[in-house]
């Protein structure tokens, strides 16, 4: 199992979905997402005994956030043609903040974009270029 430190920032943005199956969300609507970052390593960074700083990962999950905050996805080129559902958005985030990180940690991360309190979505996998 091993360490696992966690981090939390939010964004607002809004979005609109194609396809019959989305039912109302097809229209523009706007979402805020509590995001958790998650860490974990099999062992701590030896002499510092963490999984990574803090504050290094507060920093990229921000930035890597900025990018989308207060943004229609519809209207970001990187989105077109893509229906920006959360479980998708969990896997951009982790990839993006994945190749930040890849210098001052080992070991996988996970992204929880939590919708409200009744819904959330993840996406983990390895701390690596991608």
């Amino acid at each position: 199992m091993g360490y696992s430190l966690g981090v939390r920032d939010s964004i607002m943005i809004a979005h609109s979905f194609k396809g019959a199956e989305f039912g109302p969300a097809q229209g523009v609507h706007g979402a805020t997402y509590t995001v958790d970052c998650e860490f974990s390593s099999l062992n701590l960074v030896p002499g510092s005994n963490w999984v990574v700083d803090i504050g290094k990962a507060l920093e990229v999950l921000s930035d890597v956030l900025k990018v989308y905050n207060y943004k229609n996805l519809d209207d970001l080129e990187e989105f077109k043609g893509q229906n920006t559902t959360t479980e998708f958005m969990c896997k951009v985030i982790h990839d993006r903040v994945s190749r930040r990180m890849k210098e001052h940690v080992t070991g996988d991360l996970k992204i929880t974009l939590h919708e409200s309190h009744k819904a959330w979505a993840s996406y983990s996998g390895s701390i690596q270029s991608n």
